[in-house]
């Protein structure tokens, strides 16, 4: 029997790039940082699947308001073994936080909401009452 190797997938920094809507310096910018490690060949970037994962991950990480630093430490749990405690203990505590966060800047912005809509409110019915006169 043969050993066949499949080919993997892989991306230019460009298509990452087009395919996440980011531009090529955010990404020369999370690799500097650690957070990606493309293959290189030559002066061409070579990202594969396991980069690709990454940068989801990182976006992600950056829409839900994680710092830098929270990013790579959930990041990198992505390499290591699954179920370490401590690496497990330490997402749970960050999931909890980041929920009480988005859970109260909800809450904001429904108040915030509400008095726009009761400011809105009185504004057409002054402007009402101004345009009857």
């Amino acid at each position: 029997m043969h050993n066949i190797r499949v080919p993997t997938q892989t991306w230019s920094i460009a298509e990452l790039a087009a395919e996440y809507d980011v531009t090529l310096r955010t990404i020369r910018f999370y690799e500097d940082r650690g957070l990606l490690t493309p293959e290189r060949r030559g002066t061409v970037r070579v990202y594969h699947p396991r980069d690709k994962v990454r940068l989801g991950l990182i976006l992600r990480g950056k829409r839900l308001g994680f710092s830098l630093d929270e990013i790579a430490t959930i990041v990198d749990m992505y390499d290591a073994e699954p179920g370490e405690e401590g690496q497990l203990a330490y997402l749970l505590d960050q999931i909890t936080t980041r929920r009480a966060d988005l859970e109260q800047r909800r809450r904001d912005i429904e108040e915030t909401l509400l008095e726009l809509a009761e400011v809105e409110a009185r504004c057409h019915a002054d402007l009402e009452a101004l345009r009857s006169r």
